[in-house]
């Protein structure tokens, strides 16, 4: 059970002030102390009956921590934070060797259970329930669940049961969402009838077998079939912008713009009626499912999305599906030239740098993150393809600096026109003015050399010299300046390090932030920086958030060089591994984790990182909870 108590576990989740900690850590404490508060119902006055039920508190309480950021910061925003994270972090868990699901039939070492998928898929299975019984209905579900178990120890049946018997909604099907692994793959095609204004969806779902039904049939325990019940959210969108009302055939009326279907067979087929216009499908609004969308839509019709869609995530969502196509078509060139990049991809990040003023910063300024390296290797997986860290890396950059060159005076005016004014506070539209304004001033930092060394370097010292440059001061700021300018091969680079050092080292977390901005740089020699910085003396092993920082930072948030070709970043985890895991199991397990994908990549990269786990894995006395993670990777 939790702790009949507030306990926090790091300091990072509860220090904060302005001028050394970010937006995100003040978002973080809001969080991590929001949900430490909401175990006491879900984990303390209603618990676990065995460790098998551990997503029952976790993903549950993940799921209220969540909706108390939406409800406290920007919805759009948090919804966009939580899926990229899934994205990045579970996805390929699910993929992996250790693919589990949120309530597994076994395990070797509870620790490693602990895991993206029993906490941020345990919460989108929360949050499907609550898509599908409606805020009302899932309110009344957790009312029986308290009054039925209070002080009691229960299993997630319990809770299902709960919810079933408040609203009478049939979830027996949709109980396999705790028994099975793996993503599942959503098919979709659409057509429109113009003579009889229908619209024809049809939906199919596949989920392929994983690494963790492997195990358990080696083991001798049943595996569990059957396809799944998945809510699709659904909306349809006009050629003028509008939402349409959705009727399906065979109703009486139109019953919202938004509609719910529940896919729970192989294929289903819904058609829809009284249709004025060929519509644009906008599927799976507010990410009402973690699946994975196979869809094809037009660069236009994406477009259109991106302009119109009524649903903010699907806003985001379809920017994101029409920026990973474009990389995409860069990663098969190599990275190279930039022929590659539509001038309709650049004219769409254009209109949010003229939205980003008028509407919501922060939502402009997550439009403008393109799709990171590790969701853009799974993208070059799901078609087939072997992972190019290089070519993706590449790819990406090179759009981002033609979005520099191409869009130059909105960055400019963008970043003029958002200058802090007013002392700095940790409020959403300050966060947001941050965010976007921090954005074009990483844009620009593309620029060439020229423009760079005469108008970016010195915002860049000046804004690490003020915390700001201006009323507002803060460490949002000057964290932003240090991490661009640990890209830039320039000599304000290591000055700015030193001198950041100088004023920092009695601080802490803000010297981990010092490590992390190093540890995911993209400049070569980033390896041997890295192992460089664990010689520093403000570098110690036994410490989990510097740990974290430098060598977890490096493994998990630096693709590039994780995956050298050479093998060298696979050899210095292999280092660090084999060393923490005798004074850290559970922070050495977690690093290990890194090599969860490794046989994706081409022969040379799997050869290296084939030779670095087993050598972990002879390591004399290896701890369980590593012994089980390189174990699973090497086998597969």
């Amino acid at each position: 059970m939790e702790n009949k108590g507030l306990n926090i576990f790091n300091t990072k989740y509860v220090l904060a002030r302005p001028d050394t900690a970010t937006d995100a850590d003040y978002q973080g404490i809001d969080r991590v102390v929001a949900h430490e508060y909401f175990h006491n119902w879900t984990g303390n006055r209603v618990t676990c009956r065995d460790w098998f039920q551990l997503s029952l508190k976790e993903g549950l309480t993940v799921f209220r921590d969540q909706e108390f950021g939406a409800d406290t910061h920007s919805r759009a925003v948090t919804r966009i934070q939580e899926v990229r994270g899934l994205r990045i972090g579970q996805f390929p868990e699910d993929a992996g060797p250790m693919a589990h699901p949120i309530r597994p039939a076994s395990y070797a070492e509870i620790n490693n259970f602990y895991t993206a998928t029993v906490y941020n898929k345990g919460a989108e299975v929360i949050r499907m329930m609550h898509t599908l019984l409606g805020r009302d209905g899932f309110r009344r579900g957790m009312d029986l669940y308290f009054q039925r178990h209070d002080g009691q120890a229960v299993t997630c049946d319990d809770f299902v049961a709960a919810m079933q018997d408040a609203t009478q909604v049939d979830l027996a099907q949709f109980r396999r969402w705790y028994a099975r692994a793996g993503t599942p793959r959503l098919h979709a095609t659409g057509a429109y009838d113009a003579p009889t204004q229908r619209y024809t969806l049809t939906l199919t779902q596949h989920l392929a077998p994983t690494a963790y039904e492997k195990r358990l049939a080696e083991s001798g325990q049943p595996v569990v079939e059957g396809v799944l019940h998945i809510p699709v959210a659904l909306g349809l969108v006009l050629p003028d912008g509008r939402d349409t009302p959705l009727q399906l055939a065979g109703e009486t009326e139109a019953v919202g713009t938004t509609r719910v279907l529940s896919l729970t067979e192989p294929t289903q087929t819904f058609v829809f009626e009284g249709i004025p216009a060929a519509p644009v499908a906008s599927l799976l609004r507010d990410f009402s499912a973690p699946v994975l969308l196979e869809f094809e839509q037009t660069d236009a019709e994406l477009a259109h999305l991106m302009a119109h869609d009524s649903d903010a995530f699907n806003r985001w969502e379809a920017g994101q599906r029409l920026a990973t196509r474009v990389l995409l078509a860069g990663i098969a060139a190599g990275g190279a030239g930039s022929d590659w990049i539509p001038d309709a991809f650049v004219a769409a990040c254009g209109r949010v740098l003229d939205a980003g003023l008028s509407l919501d910063p922060a939502l402009a300024a997550e439009a403008l993150n393109l799709p990171a390296e590790a969701v853009l290797a799974e993208a070059v997986v799901a078609q087939g393809g072997t992972i190019d860290p290089e070519a993706i890396h590449t790819a990406r950059v090179t759009l981002r600096r033609h979005l520099a060159a191409r869009l130059r005076d909105k960055l400019e005016a963008v970043w003029t026109a958002l200058a802090p004014t007013a002392a700095y506070a940790p409020d959403g539209a300050q966060v947001g003015q941050r965010a976007l304004r921090n954005a074009c001033l990483a844009y620009l930092a593309e620029s060439d050399a020229g423009y760079l060394q005469a108008s970016v370097v010195p915002r860049l010292t000046a804004q690490l010299a003020a915390g700001g440059n201006g009323a507002g001061g803060n460490m949002t700021d000057e964290i932003a300046a240090l991490a661009t300018l640990a890209n830039l091969d320039l000599p304000e680079r290591e000055v700015a390090l030193a001198d950041f050092y100088a004023r920092w080292q009695t601080e802490a977390l803000v010297i981990d932030k010092w490590f992390s901005v190093q540890a995911t740089s993209r400049l070569p020699g980033t390896v041997a920086r890295v192992r460089a910085l664990m010689q520093h003396p403000a570098f110690d092993l036994k410490n989990p958030n510097r740990v974290y920082a430098l060598v977890r930072g490096f493994c998990g948030g630096n693709p590039r060089h994780f995956h050298a070709a050479d093998g060298s970043g696979y050899a210095l985890a292999a280092d660090v591994i084999s060393e923490l895991q005798a004074i850290n199991p559970q922070v050495a397990s977690r690093i290990a984790r890194s090599f969860d994908r490794w046989r994706q990549f081409d022969a040379g990269r799997q050869a290296h990182a084939r030779a670095a786990l087993e050598r972990i894995a002879a390591v004399e006395g290896l701890a369980k909870d590593v012994a089980e993670v390189v174990g699973n990777a090497l086998k597969g």
